[in-house]
């Protein structure tokens, strides 16, 4: 089904990821649109800049557009109106996660860094390191690297570097983010009792 995605909305457009993740997908020339409430910059100028309409509330006539494939973020859950919309008319939806595997990740050497601390310095380091050694490497990092000046790039080589984050993926799948990332090769930073609202030890 991915083959044929021309029209992509994003619901809860306006996280570091999702945003991210959003312009990543508009720049493989797929028309992106998205909604989210309390919409302010960065995130707000980041996607108009790269062209994304940024749609204010969530209603069900957002949906009118007809989306080929609905990114669902982590912040929204049954019933915000337009996850009920998706439901109702059985579009097809996905999370960001999976989004990030189906079209970036898969078939490359997907590099997971995880740990309570230093997730996003250590992808930092690995994606200028990469860099270095003109291995043109993809990354989705949850902050924007000085020297790329974003914290996003398709990379034409065969590596993607990915933080692992360790919270739920969404409403309709509990388990971690990173258990979509298909790693390849894992780094795990440290490990200490975090998120007790997902982990219970």
């Amino acid at each position: 089904m991915f083959n044929n995605v021309k029209k992509v909305y994003f619901i809860g457009i306006c996280g570091t990821a999702m945003g991210n993740a959003a312009v990543m997908i508009k720049k493989l020339g797929v028309e992106v649109r998205g909604s989210d409430s309390g919409i302010y910059p960065p995130m707000s100028d980041f996607l108009q800049e790269n062209g994304i309409e940024i749609l204010d509330g969530f209603t069900p006539h957002h949906l009118d557009w007809s989306p080929d494939l609905v990114v669902v973020g982590n912040a929204v859950s049954r019933g915000n109106p337009e996850v009920e919309e998706v439901l109702d008319r059985q579009l097809h939806y996905i999370s960001m996660p999976e989004l990030l595997k189906e079209f970036f990740i898969r078939g490359k050497n997907s590099i997971v860094v995880t740990g309570t601390h230093g997730k996003t310095t250590t992808s930092s380091i690995l994606a200028q390191l990469y860099s270095f050694a003109d291995r043109q490497p993809g990354f989705i990092i949850g902050g924007v690297l000085p020297n790329f000046n974003t914290g996003y790039r398709l990379g034409q080589g065969n590596d993607f570097i990915i933080e692992g984050d360790e919270y739920d993926t969404a409403f309709f799948d509990k388990r971690s983010k990173f258990f979509h990332y298909l790693p390849f090769r894992l780094i795990i930073n440290n490990i200490e009792f975090d998120h007790a609202d997902i982990f219970d030890s």
